[in-house]
């Protein structure tokens, strides 16, 4: 019996996501490339900080991806913010519109990455923060690392 494994290589991550949201939950989708796409994807010429995902027509589609355009692309280059398809299963579609309908949620990119070969999008479902939230999570970090500095220095 052989063990396969599923090594993840991570492409480009969206770290302004965590701070201006709560994420509920996360998804994990496909992405619809050209090849252009993906051998600039492979050079690491992506940026996730301003994208976010729309419902349109029972389908998922992420904006403000930038994929830079492949140098030796030529012709066979795409407009680097176009729109993308992702690919997802119709109830998780369907899943993901209700709570953005009902709850005021935002779907957002997390991170990009290679598994098995294929890039993959991990979607968050987030809640927007509010700066009294920011401070508080950025006060919590300061804290946990004067502890793990005096831990450490105790240690010596």
């Amino acid at each position: 019996m052989e063990v396969r494994q599923t090594a993840e290589k991570l492409i480009a991550e969206n770290r302004k996501a965590r701070h201006d949201y709560f994420v509920m939950e996360t998804l994990e989708a496909g992405i619809e490339l050209v090849g252009t796409e993906v051998k600039s994807i492979r050079a690491g010429t992506v940026n996730l900080k301003d994208s976010w995902v729309e419902v349109e027509n029972g389908e998922l589609f992420v904006h403000g991806m930038h994929i830079s355009p492949y140098e030796k692309g030529n012709i066979f280059n795409r407009d680097p913010l176009r729109e993308r398809k992702l690919l997802v299963h119709r109830r998780e579609i369907r899943h993901l519109a209700d709570e953005k309908k009902l709850k005021g949620y935002t779907i957002v990119p997390l991170k990009l990455y290679f598994k098995r070969g294929k890039v993959k999008v991990a979607l968050g479902l987030c809640k927007g923060k509010k700066l009294y939230d920011k401070r508080a999570d950025m006060a919590a970090r300061a804290a946990k690392r004067d502890i793990d500095r005096a831990l450490k220095s105790q240690n010596r």
